[in-house]
């Protein structure tokens, strides 16, 4: 175990080099110059020239890219070209917002998901088994920003019972801030919820047809016991793999539900940052944001190992 958890850092490791150098290539190949941008149409060449030495843009590609790369080992972001401010603090103010955003919105997932997928397996010869599949069919293909527009409307404008925007930190007030994030959570929660529900639907399935499953209802063990003490581990296994795949796209799809629900996350600071022409500072969410994706395949790897002792 020891061996393949140092197998799996060193992947890790590279994989997070190698984005850091894709970000970065990205990144320098888009039009405009942070100096030109910075001093407006009318600059001189002389400023300009000079900016851009301030900046450290006049150096080689190379230069700047492990310039960059060394200060991201040490947490620094760099100096944002727009506003003259250190990044990194910005990030770090924005990430535990985000963090809550999409961890709320995976545990709404679960809660929604693994019951009613369960449920859906038993039953799946019922009609009722059958209404959970076609909802959760339906579920998939709405939008996250749609479902969040939907909810403010229902929740927000006609019962009035939550906020339809804004976030209270949990400092100033607890119930207040799990007001201001329990739509969010929702609108994320639904629809990675309706996803999430077909494949914890099939994989129980598949473990219900298993031999270990019937011998085990033949020993004298019901149907449901059968499943919960024998059946749901193992169907957990490709539950989990989607599961992180999920993980990554709630981080994509905060982006958007951050916007519409006012909340200062990484997905308004990337937005904030892109309207602004802030190279710098979307260069660095963007690499926290690709770092955050190959920390959680690194997660579910070392999960899946865990749960199959097969592969150990």
């Amino acid at each position: 175990m020891i061996v393949y958890l140092l197998k799996r850092l060193a992947v890790l490791l590279a994989s997070t080099a190698v984005a850091a150098v894709v970000v970065f290539a990205f990144m320098a190949l888009l039009p405009g110059d942070p100096a030109e941008i910075a001093l407006g149409v009318n600059a001189t060449p002389e400023a300009v020239a000079e900016l851009r030495r301030q900046f450290g843009t006049d150096r080689p590609p190379v230069v700047q890219f492990f310039d960059w790369a060394g200060g991201l080992v040490q947490g620094d972001f760099g100096t944002s070209y727009v506003t003259n401010a250190a990044v990194g603090p910005q990030i770090g103010d924005r990430l535990g917002v985000t963090a809550v955003l999409v961890l709320g919105g995976m545990v709404m997932a679960l809660v929604i998901a693994v019951p009613l997928g369960t449920f859906a397996a038993v039953h799946h010869r019922d009609p009722l088994g059958a209404v959970i599949s076609a909802f959760s069919q339906v579920g998939i293909a709405v939008p996250a920003f749609l479902a969040g527009i939907l909810l403010v409307f229902v929740f927000a404008v006609q019962a009035q019972a939550l906020p339809s925007g804004g976030y209270v930190p949990i400092a100033e007030s607890p119930g207040e801030w799990l007001r201001s994030l329990l739509l969010p959570w929702l609108s994320l929660g639904l629809v990675q919820g309706a996803v999430l529900t077909r494949y914890v639907r099939s994989a129980v399935l598949d473990v219900m047809r298993e031999d270990y499953l019937r011998t085990a209802r033949a020993k004298g063990r019901g149907s449901t016991g059968a499943l919960w003490r024998h059946g749901l581990r193992n169907a957990s296994i490709p539950v989990v793999t989607v599961l992180g795949l999920q993980l990554a796209t709630l981080l994509i799809g905060a982006v958007v539900v951050e916007r519409v629900f006012v909340i200062p996350g990484l997905g308004d600071l990337l937005l904030n940052g892109v309207a602004g022409r802030d190279l710098l500072l979307v260069q660095g969410v963007v690499m926290v944001l690709v770092a955050a994706v190959l920390l959680i395949n690194f997660v579910v790897d070392v999960t899946y190992h865990l749960l199959d002792p097969r592969l150990r």
